[in-house]
């Protein structure tokens, strides 16, 4: 059998790959603009690619993944690389969101310190991405209670401290505690606990005012709530309310010292503000301030809250 070899030259090989490819191949020149669509960009990114061809493909990356793209053409520039993959969000002609992955090359000759042209296969990774933000929300969460974990707090603790040392604001933290919960074990049972610990968490869980606070189980029966950009009086606020929806559960604890007879919280609250000055290592010193407050508050005959003050250092 004689086998024939291909008539196609390699201009049009890589135009039928292009053209088959569930993929898109791009093709951009030193400014950004499309200079080559495959057919599949269309179902992709629901645009014609007739409309498409000489736009910045940088109109069409979500304005908040735009700095991606930036720093990885900026190591290209500086000739650390000539190759790059990012993960942005592109905006669809219909408005709605994807996310892609792009790995871009340059390609023929250009000059250090240009961009030139380049050539971009950009894959659909929106199922991938879902799948992954799902595993990191796990990962992040409390298995009996629901709410974010100790790790998960940990960050978040640090993170908003950043924010509110930059802003030169105020962060709040609440540390709850149940009170005579190991009595209420032995009384009731580890089972029904862990029943009560969840219908706990429930109950907090509108203390949080907006998305950047957070209420985390701390360990064992402690909670803790994070108030982003809180101050004192807001979080004297949260903590009354979080006494008040613990003791409407109206969770009887036959054991518990505190006449009300059903479960409750002690709570110590600790407002950081940010200054001119103050101390460095604010997380750790705010979570010693509440946990202080909190022993105040069961010496104080507990279903109450104490709170104090840290003076942070500002970025």
């Amino acid at each position: 059998m004689t086998i024939k070899r291909s008539a196609l030259n390699d201009h049009e090989h890589f135009r039928l790959l292009a053209e088959t490819s569930s993929d898109v191949i791009a093709r951009i020149d030193a400014d950004f603009c499309f200079t080559y669509l495959s057919p599949s960009a269309e179902n992709m990114f629901k645009r014609s690619i007739a409309d498409t061809i000489g736009q910045s493909a940088l109109a069409f990356i979500h304005p908040d993944d735009t700095p991606i793209v930036t720093a990885a053409t900026a190591r290209i520039l500086r000739g650390e690389t000539d190759s790059s993959t990012v993960t942005t969000r592109v905006i669809r002609g219909d408005g709605t969101l994807l996310w892609v992955e792009t790995a871009s090359r340059q390609i023929g000759a250009y000059e250090p310190g240009k961009p030139g042209d380049r050539v971009l296969v950009m894959r659909d990774v929106t199922e991938r991405k879902a799948l992954e933000e799902r595993l990191t929300e796990l990962a992040m969460k409390d298995g009996l209670t629901g709410l974010a974990n100790r790790r998960a707090f940990d960050e978040a603790l640090a993170r908003e401290w950043s924010r509110a040392a930059s802003e030169g604001s105020h962060l709040s933290l609440l540390l709850l505690d149940l009170d005579h919960f190991k009595l209420f074990n032995d009384s009731y049972g580890h089972q029904v606990g862990d029943d009560c610990l969840r219908a706990v968490a429930s109950a907090l869980r509108p203390v949080a005012r907006n998305p950047d606070d957070l209420v985390a189980r701390y360990g064992g029966e402690e909670i803790a709530i994070i108030l982003a950009r809180g101050d004192s009086n807001d979080a004297a606020t949260a903590a009354a309310k979080a006494c008040e929806f613990v003791e409407a559960l109206a969770i009887p604890h036959k054991a518990s010292s505190v006449p009300a007879g059903v479960v409750t919280v002690s709570i110590g609250v600790a407002t950081a503000v940010a200054r001119n000055g103050g101390r460095e290592d604010v997380p750790s010193a705010l979570l010693a301030a509440a946990d202080r407050a909190l022993y105040q508050a069961k010496g104080a005959g507990r279903n109450c809250y104490e709170a104090t003050l840290v003076i942070g250092a500002r970025a």
